[in-house]
């Protein structure tokens, strides 16, 4: 049953969209520098990468709560298009003729080894994040149509889990034998353990998200203005 109060979003035009853009892209781009090494805490496997993103998360949260699913996809296709970018200028930065010296030969080799698999991780990390971002940001979208203004942490838990197992699950795959994953148990681990931990950091972070949210909302001129997204609900 629909709430009485219809949902509402705010339209394109002041500074908010755009910082909360560029944040969430440079967390996009740094995630899958870190992503190449991989990180062991005992018997916890992870990936350098793992305190960064589920930040991305949480600002499309904030996105999709205050502009509505067509400004969201937007944002994703945005970090999608500029991690491609970062991707390709690895790859002619480490095409690039360096000095012929044994300094020159260490600082390529170096380069190689960190920024040489990025692009396989991209990959990965791209199709993750266009797969369950969209989810997240649908679900989040699917619910504020089903409550309107109200319950906003509702929204934002539920919308956490799908998206950020779909994300994992595709990620992990195709990182593990990246980063030095050979064996089943190892993959299960960096899955389990990346899930429950990008999770955990979401669910932590919701009394924060909603009062910038709200925040948001207060200062954004055009919040309210925009109706809900036919497409989109």
């Amino acid at each position: 049953m629909k709430s009485t109060a219809p949902a509402r979003y705010a339209a394109l035009g002041s500074r908010y969209f755009g910082i909360l853009l560029a944040v969430m892209a440079v967390i996009v781009v740094l995630s899958g520098i870190g992503a190449v090494k991989g990180v062991q805490f005992g018997p916890i496997i992870t990936d350098g990468g793992f305190f960064l993103f589920p930040f991305a998360y949480i600002l499309g949260d904030v996105i999709s709560e205050v502009y509505g699913f067509k400004v969201a996809r937007k944002a994703v296709f945005t970090c999608f298009g500029l991690s491609v970018f970062a991707s390709l200028s690895y790859w002619i930065i480490i095409i690039l003729p360096g000095f012929d010296d044994d300094f020159g030969h260490q600082r390529q080799a170096a380069l190689e080894n960190v920024l040489g698999p990025v692009p396989q991780l991209v990959a990965g990390s791209l199709l993750a994040f266009l797969a369950g971002q969209l989810m997240n940001s649908f679900i989040m979208v699917r619910l504020k149509a089903r409550q309107g203004e109200r319950r906003v942490w509702v929204r934002l838990l539920g919308s956490s889990g799908v998206g950020e197992f779909i994300d994992t699950l595709i990620f992990c795959t195709v990182a593990a034998p990246v980063i030095g994953i050979t064996d089943v148990g190892g993959w299960a681990n960096y899955v389990i353990v990346g899930f429950v931990y990008k999770v955990a950091v979401q669910y932590l972070f919701v009394p924060v998200t909603a009062v910038v949210i709200n925040w948001i909302k207060r200062h954004e001129p055009s919040y309210g203005l925009e109706a809900a997204e036919p497409a989109a609900v």
